[in-house]
């Protein structure tokens, strides 16, 4: 810059704005009510959505519970459709499968096969307790729950066939027991068309659903299902539903199978008294009756027992004459029912067979080759492990022994009508000594106990070979040999040896010994060491 020279001045002017510090208030006022605004939009927008999110969640909830109760509805409604329809005219698989055993399979395929005139397995042969079971399976015989028991092959399932052919099947429901509460349980569910909730939709989502049990559990709801069923039914028709449980004789004797077995018994007492159900149960063994009796306030037991000599050879004769053309003398039909009775497995086997004769033979074999399998002793020579098997084949042939001698007084008597000799049950366990081992010969056929406590062999050709067996030579020594072999065995189970050592005073020891009962004298005894040498002399 030239000296001499000031530099410019640059003045500024402000210029006061009309109204002052009054403007610049008004403006921060207006700032803040839009900030106020803004802040008052941004609540409501937020509340909006949080409504709109409820109302939306609300919502699916309730359609997704909508949906949920109407899936329950429906699947429970669906339950009872198909337990229904599991009782209605027709027969289910097991039924089917039942209904196979005793007919030829094509017979299966035409309902007008089914009727009770055809000539089906067993059906050729009359049963005057037919009349019972068909009052059973068709409802007319209300207010108790039945416990059909007899023999194997006396013709217990037959006849609840035939009688559930009647009837085509209506208002029955039927299975086989076993002795796993898990089989049964599938079984039972099968039978009622019930599948106990497997199927249930919940389980998808991880839910603890009502299959979360046991078997037994399920058992109890599949009953409560048919409760349901069984009161629709009895308002439509007035009769109860039929469920026909065979063979509980495998029911185990363990707490499942006791388990399960009283589980049955309560509700057949309860659906007895109320007329809504009637449990029909067939069993092998006389187990079963004392198991059941013992509580039982309306359980009907029925015997099935052998066919009589005159309608049997009757009804063999007949049998023979329409389906081989063939008259029989009645000499062969005599010695027929000597040789196998009147047990219907027996005659429907023998009475189609070209040679009725060997057929009886065979059958006799079998039997005696089965209790020779199962209850044969082994003298003298018994090993102590074998101990326990034993008793029980010794207990048979001791019984087995006493039957034959009650025959031999029967004929003496007179009494040649075909009837087997028969002992009390208390009397029967007196002879064997033991109380429980009759129990496991019912069980494996060897004898048989009816419902009044009454032992006879299991059949005929058993008794026949009781007879053979018993009058081997040198059968009364050998089984004398066995019984004295077992008291040794438990004479030597009951010993115990004490051995003493360093004996002082000369090896001397003495034993005071005084009765259990602490009356009279004591016994004084006293033991003495001996030397090798002496010992050994």
């Amino acid at each position: 810059m030239p000296n001499g020279q000031h530099p410019p001045r640059v003045i500024v002017v402000k210029q006061e704005h009309p109204g002052g510090d009054s403007f610049s208030s008004q403006h921060n006022s207006r700032k803040e009510g839009n900030r106020d605004e803004s802040a008052n939009s941004g609540w409501k927008e937020t509340f909006f959505k949080v409504v709109e999110g409820s109302a939306t969640a609300f919502g699916s909830i309730a359609v997704l519970g909508l949906a949920g109760y109407s899936y329950h509805t429906y699947y429970k409604y669906l339950v009872l459709q198909k337990m229904e329809n599991a009782f209605s005219a027709g027969f289910s698989t097991p039924e089917l499968i039942a209904l196979a055993r005793h007919a030829v399979p094509s017979k299966l395929q035409l309902e007008a096969a089914l009727h009770e005139n055809e000539l089906g397995h067993h059906e050729w042969i009359p049963r005057t307790e037919q009349p019972l079971v068909d009052a059973i399976l068709d409802g007319s015989l209300q207010g108790r729950y039945h416990l059909i028991t007899g023999e194997r092959g006396s013709g217990k399932t037959s006849m609840i066939l035939k009688a559930m052919r009647r009837v085509h099947g209506d208002g029955i429901a039927m299975l086989e027991a076993h002795g796993d509460p898990e089989i049964f349980r599938l079984r039972l569910g099968k039978a009622l068309d019930y599948e106990f909730h497997e199927d249930y939709v919940g389980s998808l989502f991880n839910f603890k659903g009502p299959r979360d049990s046991t078997a037994t559990l399920d058992i109890e709801r599949a009953f409560n299902k048919m409760e349901k069923v069984a009161l629709t039914r009895r308002a439509r028709t007035g009769k109860p539903l039929i469920l026909v449980i065979n063979r509980v004789h495998l029911l185990r004797e363990d707490d499942h199978g006791r388990n399960l077995l009283e589980l049955i018994q309560q509700r057949a007492e309860l659906w007895a008294a109320s007329r809504l159900v009637t449990v029909v149960l067939t069993s092998d063994d006389h187990s079963i009756t004392e198991r059941l009796r013992w509580q039982a306030t309306r359980l009907s037991v029925a015997d099935i027992h052998d066919i009589p000599r005159g309608p049997a050879l009757a009804s063999l004769k007949d049998f023979r004459a329409k389906v081989f053309k063939e008259a029989v003398p009645e000499k062969i039909l005599d010695h027929v029912y000597n040789r196998i009775g009147g047990r219907v497995g027996f005659l429907d086997h023998v009475a189609r067979s070209e040679d009725m004769l060997h057929a009886c033979d065979l059958i006799c074999e079998r039997e005696k080759r089965w209790l020779l399998g199962q209850c044969w002793i082994l003298g003298g020579d018994i090993d102590d492990n074998a101990e326990d098997q034993q008793d029980f084949s010794a207990a048979a042939m001791v019984l087995a022994k006493a039957l034959v001698e009650k025959e031999k007084n029967m004929v003496r008597e007179g009494i040649t009508d075909g009837r087997l000799p028969e002992i009390p049950l208390h009397e029967v366990r007196q002879i064997m000594t033991r109380p429980d081992l009759i129990q496991r010969h019912d069980h494996v056929n060897i004898f048989s106990i009816d419902s009044n406590s009454i032992v006879r062999a299991d059949s005929v050709p058993m008794q026949n070979a009781f007879r053979e067996i018993c009058a081997q030579e040198g059968f009364e020594e050998h089984l004398q040999a066995t019984l004295d072999r077992l008291d040794e065995l438990e004479s030597l189970g009951r010993t115990r040896e004490i051995k003493m050592k360093d004996l002082v005073n000369d090896g001397e020891f003495q034993a005071l010994i005084r009765s259990a009962r602490g009356n009279g004298e004591p016994l004084m005894v006293t033991v003495k060491a001996a030397s090798a040498e002496k010992g050994g002399e």
